[in-house]
């Protein structure tokens, strides 16, 4: 039976890896963040996160402050916990980032911890090998918001060890998540699919077929999308869906080409939901 990991690593203190660390601090983990930038934003990140959980009533009757006890943020990775069960890299789509962070998370934990990127696109099997044991590697692919989001999508290698992949199953069954399994290629499942159906809404927004809101209520309401693509992008990030486009198409080819309108956007700041501003206007 997989129980909680005690301890948690986390490698970046942005705003999938601040709500990886509130989601394993809320079920009993003790979890250190390592962001060698603005450590104080990460934590607040952490702490604005948790009130929000208690204000939905998520927290399982535990005190925000009392969770966010468990949380401590550092400023290297060789500050990480030698004991952690498992730490997740949550650093930008930049594969030679990635491969740098994992080489010195592995330099830092045990051989038992179990080594998670949290890249939405990026071949597990050659992030794997900046490790010199990369069975250990495991993709674990949440969904922003971490908190509210109910999918984990396990990205496995024909190299990751069952156990590995047993051992992430279980934490997601934990974290009060779903999983699902697949098997390492660009984009995965869900990063293709998304990325196809976001392109061609932009495609469409560009030829002047209908507008942002009209676009994303066709998807919301004709087949039945929580959110429409447009307003997904937004959340996501333009820079971050640029990136995971420009990546699938050097890897599937021309028909994920980004659009020029998202180049455009992405160069003059229209980032989405961090900026303010995107698809749609935020407050």
């Amino acid at each position: 039976m997989t129980t909680a990991p005690s301890t948690v690593g986390v490698v970046g203190g942005g705003r999938m890896g601040a709500g990886i660390a509130q989601v394993f601090a809320t079920l009993g983990s003790s979890v250190v963040i390592a962001e060698n930038g603005d450590r104080a934003a990460a934590a607040e990140r952490v702490a604005t996160g948790l009130q929000r959980a208690a204000e939905r009533g998520t927290l399982g009757g535990a005190a925000p402050d009392e969770v966010l006890a468990r949380v401590a943020v550092a400023a290297r990775i060789d500050e990480l916990p030698t004991d952690a069960e498992v730490v997740v890299e949550a650093v930008p789509e930049i594969i030679d980032l990635k491969l740098d962070v994992l080489h010195r998370v592995e330099g830092v934990v045990g051989p038992q911890c179990v080594i998670a990127s949290n890249t939405s696109s990026l071949s597990i099997a050659v992030l794997a090998a900046a490790l010199d044991t990369p069975s250990r590697l495991v993709g674990m692919h949440f969904f922003n918001p971490v908190p509210a989001s109910t999918l984990v999508e396990i990205i496995r290698t024909p190299h990751t060890a069952g156990e590995v992949v047993d051992r992430v199953r279980g934490w997601v069954e934990l974290l009060g998540k779903q999983e699902v399994l697949v098997n390492d290629s660009p984009g995965f499942a869900t990063s293709r699919l998304g990325v196809c159906l976001g392109l061609e809404a932009i495609r469409m927004l560009e030829e002047g077929v209908a507008d942002a809101a009209s676009i994303d209520r066709a998807m919301e309401l004709g087949y039945r999308h929580p959110m429409g693509p447009l307003r997904s992008t937004d959340l996501v990030g333009l820079d971050v869906r640029l990136a995971i486009a420009e990546h699938l198409t050097s890897t599937l080819g021309e028909r994920f080409a980004p659009p020029q309108l998202l180049r455009d956007m992405v160069a003059r700041g229209d980032l989405g939901r961090k900026t303010g501003r995107g698809f749609h206007t935020w407050s």
